[in-house]
């Protein structure tokens, strides 16, 4: 039988909420440092697939959450279309050439760089209990093209937005080809074992209205299209942070069954200008789960409320911080468990 997680998804309201953390697998919890400390960087971490599968299964055995989230990274649709990817200690990931001194011709593609990571789904699905639901993700084409061109992640994303103004056949282009590339991972994740897959678009709410149409809905709708044609009955959460009152045209035109809301948006808004029946998937501030105490557990409900008369995953509006203590998490998950509708 499908766990709750999955049929939350597939527009399910059930009584409880499933529940699962955008980053549950990583630095906030010891024995993912312990395990970092002895392979090595995040990078060899990602292509040593046993180690991904443990650490994709860390959260699931200390919590028993709902959904086990792929340990990867976002940036993999990149180290695959050609640039080199780097994680540079203080530094964050880099990657070259950078497309906004360079073509997006000049890569050559190496596709092989994704079969490691169908090989941690396959191993985690099959570890997994089957009321336990096995996500799949990738990286938003927005989001992913700022990184190529850029080179490595930036407040206010300017370089990729002027080049998307100067030259938006050639930053087209590298849209399509990222939108291409994610579609394969997609269907390869899918394919692997994953049961859902969420497209992360961390940075869509750097961009006028106009251009969050064009560089962000269009290109997702895309995606959604054709990882549906060969995957009818994979949900896809859509998750545009940032994106504020955009958000009902993204749940409207994108075709995605799921949409994630970030901690800025009101969850009493959600729920009153998202479509119908559309399930939800949000919203607490990280930063309250960091800080635990009464308004961990005051805001929780507030959001578990906010969502009743539709399917909901509890989840926080980005993710997990590194320093978030383990006894605040379980107090979320206490909250959660006891609430029903």
């Amino acid at each position: 039988m499908p766990g709750i997680l999955l049929e939350t998804l597939r527009g399910n309201n059930a009584r409880r909420r499933p529940l699962w953390l955008m980053r549950q697998a990583g630095r906030y919890l010891p024995e993912y440092r312990e395990l970092r400390a002895e392979k090595g960087g995040f990078l060899a971490l990602v292509y040593d697939t046993d180690a991904a599968a443990e650490i994709t299964l860390q959260p699931i055995r200390r919590f028993g959450f709902d959904g086990a989230i792929l340990f990867s990274d976002i940036l993999i649709v990149p180290y695959a279309m050609g640039q080199d990817l780097q994680f540079l200690a203080g530094e964050g990931p880099k990657l070259t050439p950078r497309l906004v001194d360079n073509a997006l011709e000049g890569l050559t593609q190496v596709p092989e760089r994704l079969s490691p990571i169908y090989e941690t789904v396959r191993k985690v699905r099959v570890a997994l209990d089957s009321d336990k639901t096995m996500l799949g993700f990738a990286g938003s084409p927005w989001t992913v093209a700022t990184y190529m061109v850029a080179g490595e992640g930036s407040r206010d994303q300017h370089d990729t937005r002027a080049m998307a103004y100067r030259d938006p056949g050639a930053f087209g282009a590298i849209i399509d080809a990222v939108i291409q590339v994610t579609v394969e991972y997609l269907c390869g994740q899918i394919e692997a074992g994953a049961e859902a897959v969420q497209l992360f678009d961390s940075w869509a709410g750097s961009l006028s209205p106009a251009q969050f149409e064009r560089w962000v809905i269009a290109p997702n709708a895309a995606i959604t299209a054709a990882v549906k044609a060969r995957h009818p009955e994979t949900p896809i959460i859509g998750f545009p942070k940032g994106s504020g009152e955009k958000l009902p045209a993204y749940a409207r035109e994108t075709g995605v069954d799921a949409v994630g809301i970030d901690e800025t948006i009101d969850p009493i808004w959600a729920a009153r200008e998202l479509p119908q029946g559309l399930p939800v998937q949000g919203n607490l501030d990280p930063l309250l789960l960091l800080a635990g105490g009464e308004d961990l557990d005051r805001q929780a409900r507030a959001v578990l409320d906010a969502f009743a008369d539709r399917p909901h995953v509890f989840n926080l509006g980005h993710g997990i911080g590194q320093f978030t203590p383990i006894a605040n998490v379980e107090q979320l998950l206490a909250i959660v468990r006891s609430w029903e509708r």
